[in-house]
């Protein structure tokens, strides 16, 4: 595209609509984006940056500074409920892949892109305190009228386009797709942070356990965070709860006696998992939930990108790869096409297939769903070898199936990044 007729209005300044920004701004598209809250605060805990998406946050220059924030995953450790080893799968650059694996806290994530943005397109690019509201198009652009946090107008922005980056309960998807609902899952997450010595390797995520008898997801994402050396280490619980029990309040405080009941003899060599879960210094609950793929996310100039277009339950690391990569297709086919219409498009035609996909697959192939096969095999019971319950090749297509899917295939299934 020669040259856009206005600005790009980027509505929603987490970690999908930044990445599109700096991708706007290294490409020469002018953008300016539009958050709903009223300041930045560090919220949120842990997540990981798979190399694809590493990959494009390479690109912006931002790779140095995630690996010094942040910790380089090495490898994933599959466990049984009674910590038997199942499967050890190297991960990133340990795996072969061009560029690293990184594990980080959402906010340390947050604030690099932030103050990338800010650096690089002005200290008022992004506006705070702007809740969108509604929009409207025409032949020649789009208008996004905003609120403040009291309800009062702000003055409306004029665009050449619209991209919702709004997030989960996105304001622009209900506008065009009212019939989109989020789903339940019948599970719920509990998610805190916790001060403690290395454990493992000192760079390893630890699945541990299934849905049924409690299952954990654990690893670190910062470094000698003081004077003991200690890492904060981010760790998720899942355990099924009726539709009927689910609580609306999203990120609602909570505490460990809701669930360390499925984790008292959760102590191994190699951790003492219930006294890490203990030590929190606060627990989080949050509903699993994603929604039915949507036909479509675009109309004229306006479309949907990361959350707002296909959320997806945090499962395999994607919520926030998938967003990035949404960010680098759009301004992809921004420079491409001959209008803002033909770009937007393009866009959809080339992600919502694959978003839909891994939405999909992480019902029931996430990488952890492993440690449900093994469960059925053994009926729970100790098992002398993992060998004779299941074989080395169908454990590395389990994970090969899913890295394909979700577009990280490893450089030996000749789809590296």
């Amino acid at each position: 595209m020669k040259q856009l007729d206005g600005d790009i209005i980027v509505i929603g300044a987490g970690i999908g609509g930044l990445t599109l920004a700096l991708c706007l701004h290294d490409a020469g598209l002018p953008c300016r984006v539009y958050e709903a809250a009223a300041e930045v605060l560090p919220l949120g805990v842990g997540l990981n940056l798979l190399p694809h998406a590493m990959g494009q946050l390479h690109r912006l220059g931002l790779e140095d500074r995630l690996l010094a924030d942040g910790i380089e995953t090495q490898e994933y450790r599959y466990f049984t409920r009674r910590g038997q080893l199942v499967q050890q799968e190297p991960r990133g650059r340990f795996a072969g892949h061009a560029r690293p694996q990184v594990s980080i806290h959402r906010a340390d994530l947050h604030h690099a892109l932030l103050d990338a943005v800010r650096a690089r397109l002005g200290p008022d690019a992004v506006q705070l305190d702007h809740r969108c509201v509604g929009l409207e198009q025409d032949a020649q652009g789009v208008t996004v009228t905003f609120t403040d946090a009291m309800g009062l107008p702000r003055a409306p922005v004029r665009g050449a386009a619209a991209i919702a980056c709004d997030g989960v309960h996105s304001v622009v998807r209900a506008k065009y797709h009212p019939e989109a609902r989020l789903r339940y899952e019948g599970t719920t997450q509990y998610r805190g942070t916790t001060l403690w010595p290395q454990f493992l390797s000192g760079a390893t995520m630890v699945y541990l356990g299934t849905i049924a008898f409690g299952k954990l997801v654990m690893y670190p994402v910062r470094d000698d965070v003081d004077a003991e050396r200690r890492q904060l280490v981010n760790w998720v619980v899942e355990v099924a709860r009726p539709a009927d029990q689910l609580l609306r309040d999203w990120n609602r405080r909570s505490d460990v006696s809701e669930f360390i009941g499925a984790f008292e003899h959760a102590s191994f060599p190699w951790l003492d998992v219930a006294a890490v879960l203990r030590a929190a210094e606060a627990v989080y609950e949050y509903p699993m939930v994603d929604q039915e793929p949507l036909a479509s996310w675009t109309a004229g100039r306006v479309t949907l990108l990361g959350d707002a277009a296909h959320p997806m339950m945090p499962r395999g690391s994607n919520g926030s790869a998938q967003a990035i990569l949404d960010a680098a297709a759009l301004t992809e086919q921004l420079l491409r096409q001959d209008s803002v219409e033909a770009a937007l498009a393009a866009y959809e035609a080339q992600r919502l297939k694959a978003t839909s996909d891994v939405v999909l697959a992480n019902r029931s192939m996430a990488p952890d769903a492993i440690l449900e096969v093994v469960e059925e095999r053994t009926g729970g019971r100790p098992f002398a070898d993992i060998a004779d319950v299941i074989g080395a090749d169908e454990l590395l297509g389990w994970q090969e199936r899913y890295q394909r899917i979700a577009g990280f295939a490893q450089p030996s299934q000749g789809r590296s990044p």
